[in-house]
C-alpha cells in the first residue's frame, strides 16, 4: 500500500534525498527519520551506500537549517515578528514559540545547536534563535552538520538493521511509511485548523 513512498524516496538518488532532508527542515514534508530510515532499507537492498547517502541527508539537512538561521540572522526581531504574526498560521508558529526557544538558546548556549539536532521537535526551532543572537556563521554551519551526521548515521543504521528482518520489513514498511506520512500531514492539518492568533 505505502511502497510507492519507499520506492519514491529510495529512487530519488542522493541529490533528491538531499533535497528532502532540506525541505524536512524548511517546511516539513516528510519526516527526516522516515527519509534516512527508508535510505537505510536500500543500503541493505544494495541500491544506495552508506557514505553518500550519509553526505547527502547532512548537507541536506545542514542548507535547510542554514535558511533558518540566516532569516534570523538578517531579519532580526523586527522584521521577523510581523511576518510570524501574518504568516504564523501556515507556519504553524506561534511568536510566543520563538520566544520561548531564544530563551532556552540563552540559557543553554550554542552547544545545544549540536545536542538539539537529536530531537524531533526542537532541531529546527532552535536556527532561529541561533541566527537572532547572530551566532557565528561557521560555528552553526559546524555544530550543525556534526549533530545531523551522527543523528543520520543512526537512522540509516536503524533503517540497515529492519532491513535484516525483510519478511516482516516488506509486509509492514509499506503501511507504517504510508501512517507516518498520514500523521504527519494530519499534524500539520490540525494546528492550521486549531491555529489562534495571538492577542
Amino acid at each position: 500500500m505505502g511502497e510507492w513512498i519507499i520506492d519514491l524516496i529510495a529512487r530519488s538518488g542522493y541529490w533528491g534525498i538531499g533535497l528532502l532532508m532540506a525541505l524536512e527542515n524548511i517546511f516539513p514534508p516528510v519526516p527526516s527519520e522516515l527519509i534516512m530510515g527508508v535510505g537505510g532499507l536500500a543500503v541493505a537492498r544494495g541500491t544506495m551506500e552508506f557514505w553518500p547517502l550519509l553526505a547527502a541527508g547532512t548537507l541536506g539537512s545542514t542548507l535547510g537549517n542554514y535558511v533558518w538561521f540566516l532569516i534570523g540572522d538578517r531579519w532580526g526581531y523586527a522584521r521577523l515578528k510581523p511576518f510570524v504574526r501574518r504568516w504564523g498560521r501556515w507556519l504553524t508558529l506561534e511568536w510566543r514559540d520563538i520566544e520561548k526557544a531564544q530563551r532556552f538558546f540563552q540559557s543553554h548556549g550554542q552547544w545545544i545547536v549540536f545536542a538539539l539536532r537529536f530531537s524531533p521537535l526542537l532541531r529546527t526551532m532552535i536556527s532561529l534563535p541561533a541566527g537572532l543572537s547572530h551566532m557565528k556563521h561557521w560555528k552553526f554551519l559546524v555544530f550543525t552538520f556534526a549533530g545531523a551526521a551522527v543523528w543520520n548515521a543512526l537512522l540509516i543504521k536503524g533503517g540497515h538493521f529492519l532491513a535484516n528482518y525483510s519478511e516482516a520489513v516488506n509486509r509492514w514498511a509499506g503501511p507504517v511509511v504510508l501512517g507516518f506520512v498520514v500523521l504527519a500531514v494530519g499534524a500539520y492539518i490540525w494546528r492550521v485548523v486549531t491555529w489562534k492568533p495571538e492577542g
